[in-house]
């Protein structure tokens, strides 16, 4: 998986919220980081004008 480039969709639905699609081959790879889920909660980071979009598996924060 390392190295290759895949084509994603990014589709925003009617109530506003949005959908990243992977493709079947990028998400059943045996290093693809999310497993065993239909839908998950994700952290998404960017940086203003640059080139790549960090998806991270979100957490809840930890209550003090």
């Amino acid at each position: 998986m390392h190295g290759q480039r895949w084509k994603r969709t990014f589709v925003q639905r009617k109530d506003g919220k949005y959908l990243i699609y992977l493709p079947k081959d990028l998400a059943e790879d045996s290093m693809f980081p999310f497993k065993d889920s239909d839908s998950i909660f994700v952290k998404v980071a960017f940086e203003l004008g640059g080139k790549k979009l960090l998806v991270e598996k979100w957490r809840e924060p930890k209550s003090e």
